[in-house]
């Protein structure tokens, strides 16, 4: 169904209109009004949006929702048109600094070829968010050509340590060491927040990546940017040993992964086989089989994905990366 609604009326892919060197969109002050979308799936509970809406507020931000954010379509926010329309109004309008992603699910790549990539370019905005809304992250990397952040949606729980993270990027426009906070757990030996290193040393490149099920999905169509030379970071959820490996498999075979500097794999939340498992892979000895004959520097555990605790990452920003010390530097800011 889905396929023959894009193909019904969704206007031609622009292959031949690439986008130009990244530029940085403007940092974030108190009191900028900002957009909020469903690019994906909906919300249907008007206290959750009350929630945004307050959070947002928290931020010393002014929210404003976008025309279609309320609507169902099936597991959707509205048919695909109508959410790219939203995005597309929220980059046009001058009020607006950046735009929240409300939350994730399915649904941001059935709107790429609605996206209006010329408008979007001229208005340089941060967009936030992760999971699902790496389609859009990738798609802009590729064509919009300024940075994103992938982190929290609006919708979720931002904690300190998640908006600590994010403040930094998006107002303060600093350049941080991201790792690991120190595990407080009662034990003699921590085990939350650890890293586990593939390949040791630095590598450094554009910070490009997020939602491993995502990306892979979209290999084979125009809306992937180049990886030579990137750090790649991947996240992902419920997806079992087997499955992480087919995508990773997928992503070797098209040729991303022979092209990377480094990479990140942050949290697999709910990946591990459930009971014993004997004779088949852990989830660690995947990525190992994938990431160690790279031969660059590769590791896994960074504090990202779907946690309530996670790292903001600027999608497109140079960084670089020790996978002994589980960092990630950015080497330049995010806005401008």
């Amino acid at each position: 169904m889905g396929g023959a609604l894009i193909a019904a009326k969704a206007p031609a892919v622009p292959g031949t209109d690439p986008a130009p060197a990244f530029v940085k969109p403007p940092r974030l002050r108190p009191g900028d009004t900002v957009g909020l979308i469903e690019p994906a799936g909906f919300t249907d509970d008007a206290f959750d949006l009350d929630l945004v809406k307050e959070t947002i507020a928290a931020m010393g931000l002014k929210p404003k929702f976008a025309r279609h954010l309320v609507e169902r379509y099936g597991y959707l926010a509205g048919k695909d048109a109508d959410r790219a329309a939203d995005v597309n109004a929220l980059y046009a309008d001058p009020e607006v600094r950046a735009i929240f992603a409300v939350r994730g699910g399915w649904g941001c790549a059935r709107i790429l070829p609605f996206l209006d990539f010329r408008t979007i370019r001229a208005n340089p905005k941060l967009l936030i968010g992760f999971s699902d809304i790496t389609a859009l992250h990738l798609a802009f990397a590729a064509r919009a050509g300024f940075t994103t952040i992938h982190g929290p949606n609006a919708s979720a729980s931002w904690p300190g340590f998640s908006w600590d993270a994010f403040r930094a990027i998006a107002f303060d426009g600093a350049t941080p060491t991201l790792v690991n906070p120190a595990g407080r757990e009662d034990r003699l030996v921590q085990r939350i927040g650890r890293i586990r290193t593939f390949r040791s040393g630095t590598a450094s490149g554009r910070l490009l990546g997020g939602n491993l099920t995502v990306l892979a999905a979209l290999m084979g169509t125009p809306w992937l940017p180049d990886f030579t030379g990137a750090i790649l970071f991947l996240e992902d959820t419920n997806e079992a040993p087997y499955r992480v490996d087919r995508m990773l498999t997928q992503l070797a075979l098209g040729g991303v992964l022979g092209k990377l500097a480094g990479v990140v794999f942050g949290q697999c939340t709910g990946c591990a086989p459930e009971g014993p498992s004997y004779g088949g892979f852990t989830l660690s000895e995947v990525l190992q089989q994938h990431l160690e004959p790279l031969g660059i520097p590769a590791f896994q555990g960074a504090q990202f994905g779907h946690v309530a605790s996670q790292f903001s990452l600027p999608v497109g920003v140079r960084a670089q990366i020790d996978s002994d010390a589980g960092s990630i530097r950015l080497l330049e800011p995010a806005v401008a």
